[in-house]
């Protein structure tokens, strides 16, 4: 999903607060809202810092003295369900973290420069995702960061109660929270204490780090908040902040918080409270009426215009929908002329994806033919309706037949028939076509199944087109969670080993019956791949078998399956075979390396030298 980076700054007092140089103190009331995957700055990073700097040490001994900032914010998420962008509290030597990367690490480091003296920033993060190569504990948790993204110490979100009784929050529920930020320059340590704004603040922090932080602070330094982009939507609003050096930050007044807009037109909450005074003004003269007749008078033609829609298009029955996606509903319909079934993609009113989908779509899969790939038959626009025409599968989607069915629906065979039809259109689309396509939505919901049991590759909505021989790769990010390849996170880039990835995953996924990520899963089988790596080395890869399958399956084939699984997964991309040499894999053309496993764990960092 990609979000227009906006930021709205909506009653953003701290360009009218009062700084005294010597308490080293500010304040504002009113909120800051980062609108979706936000950012400020061509690299789609937000990071908003207060605009004096503050003068963190006295010059006479060099050391740190004590400060104190409270701040309330709240995340509002609009898929729940999903991690996504937190924030942190940034103490930086700049107003502006110019070297960190915009879509992770909350923006505060880039690959290049993660814990390095240099820095010299001090930041409390607010996560809700799970980063696993800097060692996050859970994908809902609160860090001190020094100089790098890995924290040194680590909470999950709550607090304690006076009884010492431990309360979980959530990051993602919308709900307004208070952060407390403590430094005791005497006694070298800092407290982080969090709790819901509707209980008294705890005795108890949530982190305490015995640490100076003499070293790694200038005498001057800015203070603010960091944010990274991310796949999902976000709204990200500090309500309230209060910071002040050698004393401890004033008490809130809650009386006066903003309250936190929760539709999903967030960015025009400001322009609706415009609308609404300018009515009230209006509603005091005689031009009242002529607007609200003017204003009628639209509203009649509009809903007479959407009314003569759907008569126009009365043909689409409830009962004949098949299912509905981002796009909108998806029809089964006849052809008049042949009698042939076929599927009607139909673009709704309110599509979020919209019309650079659906020119995707027509501008890709519109001119292959492969017998793997679903094919388009055509399309149309008519009064603001965008309809695409594909193929019947009367078997639906692999999902279905994964998740849905008994657990008999699907046979090794069958199985690995659809892991190489897939293979096979991807081959296709990456190195036999005129042109490279980037699918970047490989999964079993986007896998089709005929009357035959045949896979067919679909849903092009996201897909890009590359000539040969130039460089395959968008800076749009697009995916689905549990198969984005870890350099998405870092560069936005997409290309055909990004495709190759999810492949991977997708493998494993079909072979075994379940998703790349399972939350209710025991922990050390959460994540399918590494769950498989671990039954490798302890020498029995089978191990991960699931009884769907009841050991009805040929053992080299369900090995060759998840080793080349493992592989296509690689989190190091140029570790990734070509899908010319996975079809060949598949095809018992080829043989993976012997020393697959040593291979793989070789690579498992960049710079490493091998032969694989």
């Amino acid at each position: 999903m990609s979000c227009l980076i906006i930021l709205v700054l909506l009653l953003f007092l701290l360009f009218v607060a009062s700084l005294d140089v010597n308490q080293g103190q500010f304040g504002f009331n009113g909120y800051l809202n980062v609108e979706g995957v936000a950012g400020v700055d061509s690299r789609g990073l937000g990071q908003i810092f207060y605009k004096n700097p503050i003068q963190f040490k006295n010059s006479t001994n060099a050391t740190v003295s004590s400060f104190s900032t409270t701040f309330i914010f709240a995340i509002v998420p609009e898929y729940t369900e999903f991690g996504g962008p937190g924030l942190a509290f940034v103490i930086s030597p700049n107003n502006e973290i110019s070297v960190a990367l915009p879509s992770q690490y909350l923006g505060l480091s880039s690959e290049t420069n993660i814990g390095l003296d240099l820095n010299h920033v001090v930041a409390i993060e607010l996560d809700m995702s799970r980063t696993i190569a800097v060692g996050d504990i859970d994908d809902n948790h609160v860090g001190i960061d020094i100089n790098s993204p890995r924290s040194v110490t680590a909470a999950s979100i709550g607090y304690f109660t006076d009884e010492s009784e431990f309360k979980n929050l959530s990051l993602k529920s919308g709900d307004p929270m208070q952060v407390w930020v403590e430094y005791d320059g005497v006694e070298k340590q800092i407290d982080v204490t969090l709790y819901p704004i509707n209980v008294s603040k705890p005795k108890t922090p949530l982190l305490s780090l015995k640490k100076d932080l003499s070293p790694y602070l200038y005498e001057s330094m800015f203070v603010g908040f960091s944010l990274p982009t991310g796949l999902l939507v976000f709204s990200h609003y500090i309500l309230v902040w209060i910071f002040k050096m050698n004393g401890k930050a004033d008490e809130l007044d809650l009386f006066r918080l903003p309250k936190i807009p929760w539709d999903d037109n967030n960015n025009k909450q400001g322009i609706k409270q415009l609308q609404r005074i300018l009515a009230l003004t209006l509603s005091l003269t005689g031009l009242t009426l002529f607007l609200v007749l003017v204003f009628g008078a639209v509203l009649i033609s509009r809903k007479k215009r959407f009314v003569e829609i759907l008569e126009d298009w009365e043909g689409f029955k409830e009962k004949e929908v098949l299912g509905k996606g981002g796009f909108g509903r998806v029809y089964k319909g006849v052809l008049p002329s042949s009698n042939v079934q076929i599927v009607v993609k139909r673009i709704s009113h309110d599509s979020r994806q919209g019309m650079r989908e659906f020119m995707a779509e027509i501008a890709t899969i519109g001119r292959l033919r492969h017998p793997n790939l679903v094919r388009l038959l055509g399309y149309c626009k008519c009064k603001h309706e965008l309809l695409l025409v594909y193929d019947y599968m009367p078997n639906g989607s692999l999902d279905k037949f994964v998740y849905h069915q008994p657990n008999s629906s699907l046979t090794w065979t069958q199985r690995l028939k659809i892991i190489k039809d897939v293979a096979s259109a991807l081959f296709y689309l990456h190195q036999q076509w005129v042109q490279v396509i980037i699918h970047r939505d490989i999964k079993p919901a986007n896998v089709l199944i005929d009357s035959d049991m045949n896979a067919r590759l679909g849903d092009f909505g996201l897909a890009k087109l590359c000539d040969l021989g130039n460089d395959p790769q968008t800076s749009h990010v697009a995916s689905t969670l549990g198969y984005m390849a870890p350099e998405l996170a870092s560069t936005g880039k997409a290309n055909t080993r990004t495709d190759i990835y999810a492949f991977g995953l997708f493998m494993l996924e079909v072979a075994y019956g379940r998703r790349p990520i399972e939350v209710r899963a025991p922990p050390d089988e959460t994540f399918l791949a590494d769950w498989i790596m671990d039954c490798w080395d302890k020498g029995d890869i089978l191990a991960a078998i699931n009884g769907r399958l009841e050991k009805r399956f040929v053992v080299q084939e369900a090995e060759l399956v998840w080793k080349l699984g493992l592989l296509c997964s690689h989190p190091i991309a140029v570790a990734r075979p070509t899908m010319s040499n996975v079809v060949s894999y598949l095809d018992d053309v080829a043989s993976l390396p012997d020393d697959l496993n040593s291979c793989i764990k070789a690579q498992e960092f960049p710079g490493v030298s091998n032969d694989c």
